[in-house]
């Protein structure tokens, strides 16, 4: 299940505060590969139950996606035990996105 932060608040709550590996997708409503992006971030929620799965709508957080720098859209930020470690952008399919969290989650 993809989760949507709507604060900074739920985004230190969620993230900064919890052990393990989560992953971001900041994105728009207006943003075309972003909406193609969604349902591949749904099924990777699914396909990696151990790893917690959110979404930042960038024009209602902007102060997150100002945090983080996001330049281009959808970009996916890998967290491990609250930190950033790892950024993707750009549409990738299921398969290559599952290929790159695993890599890196797997280290």
């Amino acid at each position: 299940m993809v989760k949507e932060l709507k604060s900074t608040d739920e985004f230190v709550q969620e993230i900064t505060n919890q052990k393990g590996y989560a992953l971001i997708d900041f994105w728009a409503v207006w943003c075309q590969p972003c909406r193609m992006m969604a349902p591949v971030v749904e099924k990777v929620a699914e396909e990696l139950s151990d790893l917690r799965v959110y979404k930042v709508n960038v024009d209602e957080v902007s102060s997150l996606s100002e945090g983080f720098e996001i330049m281009s859209i959808p970009t996916l930020i890998i967290f491990k035990d609250g930190n950033p470690i790892h950024r993707l952008s750009g549409y990738r399919p299921f398969d290559v996105l599952l290929h790159d969290i695993k890599e890196v989650i797997e280290q």
